[in-house]
Parts: C-alpha cells; sequence; structure tokens
C-alpha cells in the first residue's frame, strides 16, 4: 500500500502536522509505504486554466503546469490511501487548500461530460483542527467541512473526516495579544483529549490501509 499525508497548514509541527504523522505511524503499523509532505513548502499556485489536460490525447489525470505541485497531483491519483490535514482560518480550509484542490480535480474533469476521468481507487482520510469547541463546529461549521470532505468521492474511496476541536494554539499564551481565549482551559482541553486524537488517528491509519 502506498500512503500519502499532505499537511495544509503553514505550522510543520503543531496539531494538523501531528494528526497526519500519527495516521501515518498507523498505516506504517500494518507494512504500507508512506510519504510525508509539507504543502507550504511548495512553490505553486491555484489552476491556471491553461486547458493543458483538456487536449485531445493529452494524457488524463495529471496537470501540465510546471511547477512544485503537479509531481504532488500525481502522487495522489497513484497511491492507495491520501491523508490530509487543514487547520479552519476563517471558517474555511487554508488558501493553500483550495489551490491544491483546484489543481486536483480540474485535471481529472472531464469537460466532454463532466464526468470523472479517475477510475482507480483512493481511501482518504481528512483531518481538520479548530479553535472551535465540538459544539461550536457541530452548529456553524460541520455541514460545511463534510461538503468539502465529500470532494474527496472523486477518488472513488472510503473518505472518513477527522475533526479535532479546541485546539491549543500556542505554547504560551502570555506573549500574544489572545485574551479572548483561556489559556488554562485550552491548556486542560489538550492534555485531556489530543492523546486521544493522535490514537484516533493512528487507528485511522491503521483501518484505511486494510
Amino acid at each position: 500500500m502506498k500512503v500519502l499525508a499532505i499537511n495544509c497548514s503553514p505550522r510543520k509541527n503543531w496539531n494538523t502536522a501531528q494528526l497526519l504523522k500519527s495516521a501515518l505511524e498507523g498505516a506504517k503499523s500494518v507494512g504500507a509505504e508512506v510519504e510525508y509532505i509539507d504543502l507550504y513548502d511548495l512553490n505553486f499556485a491555484g489552476c491556471r486554466s491553461c486547458m493543458l489536460c483538456k487536449r485531445k490525447g493529452a494524457e488524463r489525470c495529471h496537470c501540465y503546469w510546471k511547477d512544485e505541485l503537479s509531481p504532488v497531483i500525481d502522487k495522489v491519483f497513484s497511491a492507495n490511501v491520501l491523508f490530509i490535514g487543514t487547520p479552519i482560518y476563517l471558517g474555511r480550509p487554508t488558501s493553500q487548500y483550495f489551490a491544491f484542490m483546484e489543481r486536483l480535480h480540474f485535471s481529472s474533469l472531464s469537460y466532454d461530460d463532466y464526468s470523472n476521468y479517475f477510475k482507480g481507487n483512493v481511501n482518504v482520510g481528512m483531518f481538520i483542527t479548530m479553535n472551535a469547541t465540538k459544539e461550536f463546529y457541530d452548529k456553524l461549521y460541520k455541514a460545511k467541512f463534510e461538503s468539502y470532505a465529500d470532494d474527496f468521492k472523486a477518488l472513488n474511496g472510503e473518505v472518513s473526516l477527522y475533526p479535532c476541536y479546541n485546539t491549543l494554539q500556542v505554547k504560551d499564551y502570555s506573549k500574544f495579544n489572545m485574551a479572548s481565549f483561556n489559556e488554562e482551559e485550552k491548556k486542560k482541553v489538550h492534555d485531556e483529549h489530543f492523546s486521544i486524537d493522535l490514537e484516533n488517528a493512528y487507528n485511522l491509519g491503521v483501518r484505511l490501509n486494510r
């Protein structure tokens, strides 16, 4: 099994990254070959509408724009499992997440009949991290992010969405103008729940690779 993890957060070692790495450890425990990518390290933009992927006779499910994202798109289409993670910024995934998704979907979309050129099967685990509580997420974000997760059904595999609530933003809140957050409460939630989230991510890594 080939497993690809894409971190769509600009923070390389914080909540989203840790969940993705735990999922990869789970995948490795059942013999998968894994690769991890920090999306914000790459030089790329969203779809340029060059239409090269729509040329007659062109290779399908391949982005022809010559930058650092095109090889990643090839890796997604050749993987067995994709783990992708993003924090919630202003109620949405990160900007780089959307740029990646534009490129991924457009390269596999038929403009003859709007069908999907991709005939493979890639299971997807999507992790989202947020400052919001579960109650806030369920009320304002849940339906929206379930819709974002549904976009991955174009990869023809199982799609699992894992929300991680009320995350710890920084190690020392006293260094920042963040008075609307209760540091003691945030750290308590982190200490009580984040290890469980990491374990659940690990278990998802195992399950999607069986």
